[in-house]
C-alpha cells in the first residue's frame, strides 16, 4: 500500500517559536546543572542579542554537555536532580537585558575533540531553535585539532569561544545576526 504524496500547497508550513505557554519551560532550578557551591562549579553567563545588537528579552537557552570526565549522562533528571547530581542538561530564559546564566562544570573532551557545551537557542522570529557550541579559551591546543572547528572559517571561530571573566566564570554572548554573528550549526 503506498502513501499518496501531497502537493506542496497542502503541507503545513513551519511556524515561529512561541508564544509559549510557559509552564515548566523555564523552571527555578533550570540554570543549575550543578549547585553553584560545588568546588568544581563554573558559571557561564551572557546575553542573547538580535541583529541590531539589542537584547532579546524572551529567548530560551538549553545546554547539553558531558561531565568533567567527558562522560555523557544517561539517566533522567533534567528538572529534578536530587539523588544523582549532574544530568548534563540546563535551561534558562533570558531576562529584560537578554541575560542568561548557568551553573555547571567544565566538560571533559568527548571523542578526541575540544571540550564544549552544546547550546540551543529558542527565540521569537526563529522557525526552529538554532544550535551552536561554546568552547573554552584555555583549550587552544584542543581547539586547533577539533574537527568541527576545523570546518568553520578561521575568521568566524572566535564566535564559538567564551571569554574568561574570572577563575570560574565565562561569558558567551549569542548574536543572532549581524556583526560578529554566532556560528550556528546545521543538523
Amino acid at each position: 500500500m503506498s502513501t499518496p504524496s501531497l502537493p506542496p500547497s497542502a503541507m503545513t508550513p513551519s511556524q515561529t517559536v512561541g508564544p509559549f505557554f510557559g509552564y515548566a519551560l523555564p523552571y527555578e532550578a533550570g540554570p543549575q546543572v550543578v549547585p553553584p557551591w560545588r568546588p568544581d562549579a563554573i558559571r557561564v553567563r551572557g546575553r542573547v542579542l538580535d541583529g541590531a545588537g539589542q537584547p532579546v528579552p524572551d529567548a530560551l537557552l538549553e545546554i547539553w554537555q558531558a561531565d568533567e570526565n567527558g562522560e555523557i549522562a544517561r539517566r533522567p533528571g533534567g528538572i529534578v536532580r536530587e539523588g544523582h547530581g549532574f544530568s548534563g542538561f540546563g535551561r534558562c530564559g533570558t531576562d529584560a537585558a537578554g541575560g542568561y546564566w548557568f551553573s555547571t562544570v567544565k566538560p571533559g573532551a568527548v571523542g578526541g575533540g575540544a571540550p564544549y557545551i552544546a547550546v540551543l537557542v529558542f527565540a521569537r522570529g526563529l522557525l526552529k531553535p538554532v544550535f551552536t557550541r561554546l568552547y573554552f579559551p584555555e583549550d587552544e591546543a584542543a581547539r586547533a585539532s577539533d574537527p568541527l572547528l576545523g570546518a568553520v572559517p578561521e575568521e568566524r571561530r572566535a564566535t564559538l569561544v567564551a571569554e574568561r571573566e574570572g577563575e570560574r566564570e565565562y561569558r558567551f554572548d549569542v548574536r543572532l545576526q549581524g556583526d560578529r554573528e554566532t556560528v550556528f550549526l546545521a543538523f
